[in-house]
């Protein structure tokens, strides 16, 4: 789920509507948590307010997190869910078996799949679309890459934890590396998305330029995790 940081010193919805208009389709009744960190010592925040705030633009509140036992309480009288401390990645405990800081992402992808298997036990298939993807469907491949042998419509959304392929028109919505992998990339025969995104960069149709619309492309993040996309070139021989 996405987490909004609630700040200290200004108005805890600052810069989200600008997102919003970046990429109104992506964040339509999207799950939020509030992150209280920078605000848990403070009994003046509105959680009521923030929350009703929030539902006006469309998302979702669910939950907060690092808040106080008061905000906590407060939050559930609101039917919003107190998360664990851990749940935000500043205090999350070290699991046996979890990949190290130096893992490379493909040993995470593979520690990764979905049947819990360790990396010993050989690499983990990507998951196969055969089936035109649907305005409406959405398709995860949680520890591995993402391969969609037909087109993608407007509205559909592939989610990879590894690459993405498409063999055909993407015309939705393609992330990938969505949990970290900064070394994932994204492969299509006719770029016309909606939006793409790497490790939680993105570009939206806007920001695209007209020249790739329409062309191999392939997207990817550079050494300053910024998002770029290249045409991908077909060899004559």
């Amino acid at each position: 789920m996405m987490v909004l940081d609630i700040p200290a010193d200004q108005d805890p919805l600052a810069g989200v509507e600008a997102k919003i208009r970046q990429a109104p389709s992506f964040f339509e009744s999207a799950p939020l948590v509030l992150d209280l960190h920078d605000v848990a010592e403070r009994s003046d925040v509105d959680l009521e307010t923030v929350a009703g705030r929030l539902e006006e633009l469309g998302f979702v509140p669910v939950g907060i997190q690092n808040g106080s036992d008061e905000q906590n309480a407060a939050a559930l009288a609101l039917g919003l869910c107190p998360f664990p401390l851990w749940r935000s990645g500043r205090q999350r405990p070290e699991r046996e078996g979890r990949p190290g800081k130096n893992a490379t992402p493909s040993d995470q992808r593979r520690r990764a799949g979905d049947n819990g298997a360790d990396a010993d036990d050989g690499p983990v298939a990507a998951l196969l679309v055969k089936q035109p993807v649907r305005s409406g469907q959405r398709y995860y491949a949680r520890g591995r890459d993402l391969v969609a042998a037909a087109p993608v419509s407007p509205g559909a959304e592939l989610i990879a934890d590894g690459h993405v392929h498409v063999y055909g028109p993407l015309r939705g919505r393609a992330l990938a590396g969505v949990h970290g992998d900064t070394g994932a990339r994204i492969f299509c025969q006719s770029l016309e998305a909606e939006l793409v995104s790497i490790a939680g960069a993105y570009r939206v149709r806007d920001d695209i330029d007209d020249a790739l619309i329409g062309k191999p492309a392939q997207i990817y993040l550079n050494k300053q995790e910024r998002i770029v996309i290249d045409s991908l070139v077909r060899s004559h021989r």
